[in-house]
C-alpha cells in the first residue's frame, strides 16, 4: 500500500515537475549528476532503507523465477548503459528490479566516443545513443562490484555485460576475441556477478559489429568456452538484422556454452523509424526505445519459436509500461530489461510493471509469470 501511494506521486512529481526541468538541461549531464547522486546515496544507509520503502514491493512468488541457477524476485531488470561503472547498485537493488545490468565493460578503460553521447526524441519516446562504451575498465569495475557490503547488493543478480575494448587497436578479431577472454577470466571468480552478457552488438565502436557473422561468432564463443565461467552466459543481440541473418547466429551459439539471449540492441537504420521529432544528420548514434519496439518483438517470438527450448530470452526495447513488459513476455521473453523506459517515465516505472504484471497475471488465470511465456508466439 506504501509503494502503491508513492509510486502514484513519484509519478505525477516526475512527469509534471521534474522531468519538464531536468528536460531542459543537456542529456549528458543529466546522466552524469544521476550517477554520482545514486552512487553517493547508495552508500548512506538510511537513503537505501527510504527507497526499499517507497519502491520496493514484498515479494510476489508469481513473479519469481529460477534460470540457470539464478533467482529472479521480478522478471524485471535494468539494461546495459545506465550503470556503466557499477557505480549505482546498491540503489538499483532496492528500486525493485529483479536484476541488473552493469556496463558494458571491457578489458581496458575507454574514454567512449566524442560527446554529446546522447540525444533526445521525447515525442519518438527514444534516445540517440553514441557513448562508445565509455567505462573504467573491467579490472576496475569488477573490484568494485565485489567491495559492496550491503546485504541487499550481494544477494541482488548482477549482470556483467562484457564488450570489446573501444579502440583502434583492437579492431582485429584476434584482438577483439584476446579482448573479451581477458574480462570473461576476470569475472568468471567474482561471486558477486551471478551472470555474464557478451555484447556482440554495440554499434558506436571502431570496426562495427565484427562477431555478428556466424564464423567470427563461433571463433568468439570457441574462446570464452575454454575459460570455463561458473555463470552462465548470455548474447546481447543487434536488431537490425532479419530473421535471415539473425537465426545463423542462434545456430552458432546453440553449439557452446551459452544459455540465453538479450534481444536486442539499438536501432541502427533511421530511415525505418517513424520519427515523430526532429533528428539533425549531425546528431550521431543509434535509437533505443520504442523505435527497437516492433523489431525486437519479432525476434523475441521467431526466437521463441525456434530456440525456446535451448535459449532462454531476455527481451528489451520500447517498455514503458506492464504491458509493453506483458507483451514480450507472452512473445517468448522470460525476462525483460528497461533503460529509457524509466528515464522518460520515472524510476517508479519499475514498481508500476511488478504491479501490473501481478494484475496481468491474475486477469488471464495464470499462477506465476512462467505460464504466460510464449503464449502469444505462434499467433
Amino acid at each position: 500500500m506504501i509503494q502503491h501511494t508513492f509510486c502514484k506521486i513519484s509519478r505525477f512529481f516526475y512527469i509534471h515537475i521534474s522531468k519538464p526541468i531536468l528536460f531542459i538541461v543537456p542529456p549528458d549531464a543529466i546522466h552524469s549528476s544521476m550517477i554520482r547522486f545514486t552512487s553517493i546515496a547508495g552508500r548512506v544507509p538510511a537513503m537505501r532503507w527510504f527507497v526499499r520503502l517507497s519502491f520496493k514491493s514484498r515479494r510476489d512468488e508469481r513473479l519469481v523465477q529460477n534460470y540457470h541457477g539464478v533467482e529472479f524476485d521480478s522478471p524485471v531488470g535494468l539494461a546495459a548503459g545506465f550503470d556503466k561503472n557499477g557505480e549505482v547498485v546498491p540503489i538499483i537493488s532496492v528500486l525493485g528490479f529483479g536484476f541488473g545490468t552493469v556496463g558494458s565493460v571491457t578489458a581496458k578503460h575507454c574514454v567512449g566516443n566524442p560527446r554529446p553521447w546522447f540525444y533526445r526524441l521525447p515525442n519518438t519516446q527514444s534516445l540517440v545513443v553514441n557513448a562508445g562504451l565509455a567505462n573504467h575498465g573491467s579490472r576496475i569495475i569488477i573490484k568494485r562490484l565485489g567491495q559492496y557490503k550491503s546485504h541487499t547488493a550481494r544477494q541482488f543478480p548482477i549482470v556483467l555485460s562484457i564488450a570489446k575494448t573501444n579502440s583502434q587497436k583492437v579492431v582485429d578479431i584476434k584482438d577483439g576475441i584476446a579482448d573479451y577472454v581477458t574480462t570473461v577470466k576476470r569475472a568468471k571468480n567474482e561471486n558477486s556477478i551471478k551472470m555474464i552478457e557478451l555484447n556482440i552488438s554495440c554499434p558506436n565502436a571502431f570496426g562495427g559489429e565484427p562477431f555478428t557473422t556466424p564464423n567470427r561468432l563461433d571463433r568468439l564463443l570457441t574462446a570464452v568456452d575454454k575459460v570455463g565461467t561458473k555463470q552462465p552466459i548470455y548474447i546481447k543481440m543487434p536488431v537490425n538484422l532479419s530473421w535471415d541473418a539473425f537465426k545463423p547466429l542462434l545456430d552458432v551459439i546453440v553449439k557452446h556454452r551459452v544459455v540465453g539471449v538479450t534481444i536486442s540492441n539499438l536501432a541502427k537504420d533511421r530511415a525505418k523509424v517513424e520519427l515523430k521529432d526532429e533528428l539533425p544528420n549531425t546528431v550521431k548514434g543509434n535509437l533505443s526505445g520504442k523505435p527497437t519496439w516492433q523489431i525486437s518483438n519479432e525476434l523475441i517470438r521467431q526466437t521463441y519459436l525456434n530456440y525456446g527450448d535451448r535459449l532462454t530470452i531476455i527481451g528489451v526495447g520500447g517498455i514503458f509500461s506492464a504491458e509493453d513488459a506483458y507483451s514480450k513476455i507472452r512473445l517468448g521473453a522470460s525476462l525483460v530489461e528497461i533503460i529509457t523506459g524509466m528515464i522518460f517515465c520515472g524510476p517508479q516505472l519499475v514498481t508500476e510493471i511488478n504491479d501490473g504484471l501481478a494484475r496481468l497475471l491474475e486477469q488471464d488465470g495464470y499462477a506465476n509469470i512462467s505460464q504466460a511465456i510464449g503464449v502469444d508466439a505462434a499467433n
